[in-house]
């Protein structure tokens, strides 16, 4: 009998890192967890670009004060800020020159325009949206319950790609590659960005960097 392949189980996470969607095109199935209770201070909600400045962390705000205790399928965006606008001015300000941009820019800009409820909603559509543009698609399931440990088939990489350097966990099948990025004179080259960052700068070969990131 043949051995199950490998699943990846990982949380949704907004504008995720090149390293999660290097997991995304390492040719094994994906398991999204659906059943998990919100973490704060993680991907969940923000997301780091680089800009003229430096790198800028983007946070969603949420609705409930960030509650760590609520299902992740019930945390709501809260929209009396205008964190839409502010978002898309910060990722325009810094990506308007980047080689790439005014190809995806029509794509992307509506999710800063219509207004989603649930958080996990608007990161599940964006993620879907960014796989069409970057050209993978892999296998991707959402879970049926929430389970603390997995069993052997499932590789659980939850709250593994962390913005907390303590939190972010080594990653020996993950190498971070090089590539020109728009401010890269002043700031020298900056990994562990958002995947616009990548597909702006890079366009179709977005996919082919993301392969070679794994090893």
């Amino acid at each position: 009998m043949a051995s199950l392949p490998l699943m990846l189980l990982l949380e949704l996470q907004y504008l995720a890192p090149i390293q999660y969607y290097a997991k995304l095109c390492g040719g094994q199935p994906i398991l999204i967890e659906q059943h998990e209770h919100y973490i704060k201070r993680s991907y969940r909600n923000r997301t780091h670009i680089l800009g003229a400045n430096g790198v800028m962390r983007l946070t969603i705000p949420l609705k409930k004060g960030k509650n760590e205790g609520q299902p992740i399928r019930e945390v709501q965006i809260e929209y009396v800020q205008k964190w839409q606008q502010q978002h898309w001015q910060s990722i325009q300000s810094a990506y308007g020159k980047a080689p790439f941009f005014e190809h995806y820019s029509d794509e992307l800009r509506p999710f800063f325009e219509k207004k989603y409820n649930f958080l996990f909603d608007f990161n599940f559509e964006l993620m879907k949206i960014l796989m069409d543009l970057i050209g993978i698609n892999p296998e991707i399931s959402l879970t049926k319950n929430y389970t603390h440990k997995p069993t052997e088939d499932i590789l659980d990489l939850r709250n593994s790609i962390h913005p907390k350097e303590k939190h972010h966990k080594p990653d020996p099948h993950y190498q971070s590659i090089t590539y020109a990025q728009v401010f890269q004179n002043k700031h020298g080259f900056v990994s562990d960005l958002s995947v616009l960052d990548l597909l702006f700068c890079m366009g179709s070969e977005t996919s082919l960097i993301l392969e070679q990131s794994n090893v």
